[in-house]
């Protein structure tokens, strides 16, 4: 009874009892925001990979557009280079896991936005304005991988259009 009583009394374990109990939770908070955190870097990374890609074939001659449904295979080819290595040739890739048969440009025209008839550049086209678009897809391997949860098969999607400029 006596050495019953000293033990409770004892508080010299308590820290390490609430320590075990909260450790958990706090790994799972910890865990969970690193791995929010390398989702949306590699999000943000895709976004602006497909954006610059958009941004460079917008500012392609109008004879790599054919027509207003197609484009050549070397602007294709160099659109895909800058979205995957952020330049023409060479480098290391800038998202990870990126291909490129994962990356579409494609292209179509249109005579109206918002309701307005296109002018400017775009006037000399019967086939009103040319637009490009880009997107890509790429598969996501989260940091969680790593320690063996292999079911978290995630895909991150990105696409961006622009106006052809025909510089």
């Amino acid at each position: 009874m006596r050495v019953v009583r000293i033990l409770r009394r004892n508080r010299r374990g308590s820290a390490a009892v609430e320590m075990a109990l909260v450790m958990p939770f706090l790994l799972v908070i910890m865990m969970g925001s690193a791995e929010l955190g390398n989702y949306f870097m590699n999000e943000h990374k895709l976004v602006k990979a497909v954006r610059d890609g958009a941004r460079f074939a917008a500012r392609r001659p109008f004879s790599d557009y054919p027509t207003c449904t197609s484009v050549t295979t070397n602007l294709r080819d160099d659109t895909r280079n800058v979205v995957m290595n952020g330049y023409l040739s060479g480098g290391s890739t800038l998202t990870p896991n990126i291909q490129a048969g994962n990356i579409t440009v494609a292209t179509n025209c249109t005579t109206t936005a918002g309701g307005q008839t296109m002018l400017g550049i775009y006037r000399y086209r019967t086939d009103g304005a040319q637009i490009v678009t880009v997107s890509a897809t790429v598969t996501y391997w989260p940091i969680l991988a790593s320690f063996g949860f292999r079911g978290l098969n995630m895909t991150l999607n990105a696409s961006s259009e622009s106006a052809v400029g025909g510089i």
